[in-house]
């Protein structure tokens, strides 16, 4: 590295042992002192056992005592500049050093990471390296006006994420003092999800408010008729309570799952009741339960299962209940009327049981299923104006599946098949070793 912008990384090692001792108060001070020395060449940095730590921390901790530990050997200012480098390799910020001729002196390790085109030559433009020309335009007017810019901005996909998902970046530039040769830094971080979770967050507000406020509106439409003298006339009066009722159904049903997604994501432990059940028996519940979506819809059911006495599971009915429910009810509800085969199956491996819903109709898009899972994410919305949601029935079922401890997967094929596929962990029973 040619230029060692030391004030700088000065402060990025300071406020990491700020943060650190934030974290571990009073019970590395002894360790941190020991880091002193050993950065003076006096002695060897132990630090004892790993603490309770965020993961990038420790592998922070590690680095610097692995360094520190060879102090004694280096001359300070090789081995303060081997440190600082070894820190910035750990964030997941990528960060730039760049002359007054915009050439690279300094990139650590996620500047590979988010920018495949840059390969560590040294004093490679920085146009060449990043290819992208609004951080170079960036990073000139920093240095001309010699003040701090920022800029946040939109590119293509890398290979092998989403192709229709966008990376989204944020940019910090600033000039460096005068005394370390007038370049800049830069500061580069991948905001994609961030700002994902934020878009999906307010779509779900619009979404929740506008599912909150045509019942409600409905109900109340229909109370003001019944209280004007619609309540004299039966037959009337019986239509208008059967349609409060299905709204406030779908009112009750959109409080339900907003209910059961914050237990599940709730940061305290999930109390399940520990139930033993037919899987069949609870399909078929929820397939009673939906009688009226598939007398409409009229779809092909298929269930296959094992015998009753094998078929069972050890685990909370009501999440399994949730989980059943919204797999069918989402897969019916999306497709249209006839013509759609489902087919919900179980089978019993040693060790593992592996449940699957299974249809052959519209499928889900190749770009959003990386994200169905996702809280209030809402995929393929231009199938039906019928459907009805807040995106969270997917969230549950993820979410209901992994806190027994198991796992569910999906794959799509548009038109051909889509298919869920769970994994849970069970003891082998002694009628399935018969």
């Amino acid at each position: 590295m040619s230029v060692t912008p030391i004030a700088i990384f000065a402060a990025l090692l300071a406020g990491f042992f700020f943060v650190l001792w934030r974290l571990t108060a009073r019970r590395y001070d002894a360790s941190i002192s020991g880091l002193q020395l050993a950065l003076e060449g006096r002695s060897r940095l132990d630090i004892g056992p790993a603490p309770q730590l965020p993961a990038d921390v420790i592998l922070m901790l590690r680095d610097v005592r692995q360094l520190a530990n060879q102090a004694a050997a280096m001359r300070p200012e090789a081995y303060r500049s081997l440190l600082y480098e070894r820190l910035l390799d750990q964030l997941r910020q990528a960060v730039i050093i760049v002359t007054r001729e915009q050439k690279i002196t300094m990139g650590n390790r996620a500047v590979s990471r988010l920018f495949p085109s840059y390969t560590g030559q040294p004093l490679i433009s920085l146009a060449d390296a990043l290819r992208e020309p609004r951080i170079d335009a960036l990073v000139r007017e920093a240095a001309e006006l010699q003040t701090w810019c920022s800029l946040q901005l939109r590119t293509p996909a890398l290979a092998g994420q989403t192709a229709s998902h966008e990376r989204v970046l944020a940019v910090e530039a600033a000039p460096l003092p005068t005394a370390q040769g007038q370049g800049v830094w830069l500061i580069i971080e991948d905001i994609t999800e961030r700002v994902l979770t934020e878009q999906i967050r307010k779509d779900f507000v619009t979404n929740a408010s506008h599912e909150l406020r045509t019942p409600l509106t409905l109900i109340l439409g229909y109370v003001e008729t019944l209280l004007d003298g619609l309540l004299e006339k039966p037959d009337a009066a019986r239509r208008s309570l059967t349609v409060m009722e299905k709204h406030g159904h779908r009112l009750l049903r959109l409080v339900e799952d907003m209910l059961t997604i914050s237990r599940l994501e709730s940061s305290e432990e999930l109390a399940l009741r520990n139930e033993v059940f037919v899987v069949e028996d609870c399909v078929r519940d929820v397939l009673s339960h939906l009688t009226p979506l598939i007398e409409a819809r009229q779809p092909m059911i298929e269930l296959n299962f094992p015998a009753p006495s094998i078929g069972i599971l050890h685990g909370d009915r009501f999440y399994w209940d949730q989980i059943f429910s919204n797999l069918i009810e989402n897969s019916i509800k999306e497709n249209p009327r006839g013509g759609l085969h489902l087919r919900v199956s179980g089978q019993w491996l040693p060790g593992e049981c592996v449940l699957q819903v299974c249809d052959d109709g519209l499928g889900i898009p190749a770009s959003d299923v990386p994200f169905v899972f996702k809280r209030f994410y809402r995929a393929a919305k231009h199938h039906s104006q019928e459907i009805k949601g807040t995106g969270l029935g997917l969230s549950i079922v993820k979410r209901a599946v992994e806190a027994h401890q198991g796992s569910v997967e999906l794959t799509s094929v548009p038109g051909v098949e889509t298919l869920f596929t769970m994994r849970i962990p069970i003891q082998q029973s002694p009628a399935a070793e018969a």
